[in-house]
């Protein structure tokens, strides 16, 4: 009788362990595949945005302005995960790269900081552009026009 009981939790044991993997999600999301440089771009850019959405501190911008379009280059020149791999995320890491490197440019001209603050939100943007897409890789087409909530 002991001998069945153990064969019997075994039985159970199992069929709980196939249900549980024929269940789960089997498709590789973005977020098991590392993309370092925009991991790198991401801490930069929220040292810099956070303060001045949050209270109109445009010094760690200021701060982080050169060191942000060095990281927008390096990010665009390093390798893009075949997920995400296409032209409109090449466009996008070209057109992030050109706006940090016109950002670094203004801060070191000393423009106003509405002009500064106007640059950061679009750099922000563009960041989230890329980010999203990033998120929403491997999604199938037919979900391509969901709405994204920020």
């Amino acid at each position: 009788m002991k001998l069945s009981l153990s064969r019997r939790s075994v039985i159970i044991v199992l069929i709980g362990l196939f249900f549980a993997a024929g269940c789960s999600n089997k498709k590789e999301s973005t977020s098991e595949v590392e993309w370092p440089a925009m991991d790198s771009f991401h801490m930069i850019m929220a040292e810099s945005y956070h303060p001045m959405k949050d209270s109109a501190n445009l010094a760690p911008a200021k701060l982080n302005a050169e060191l942000m379009a060095t990281e927008a280059a390096k990010w665009a020149g390093a390798p893009i995960p075949e997920k995400v791999n296409n032209g409109t995320m090449q466009a996008r890491l070209e057109e992030l790269t050109k706006d940090a490197r016109a950002f670094a440019d203004q801060v070191k001209a000393s423009a106003p900081d509405s002009v500064l603050s106007a640059a950061l939100e679009k750099l922000h943007h563009e960041f989230h552009e890329i980010s999203e897409g990033w998120d929403g890789a491997g999604e199938d087409e037919a979900d391509e026009g969901h709405e994204h909530h920020k």
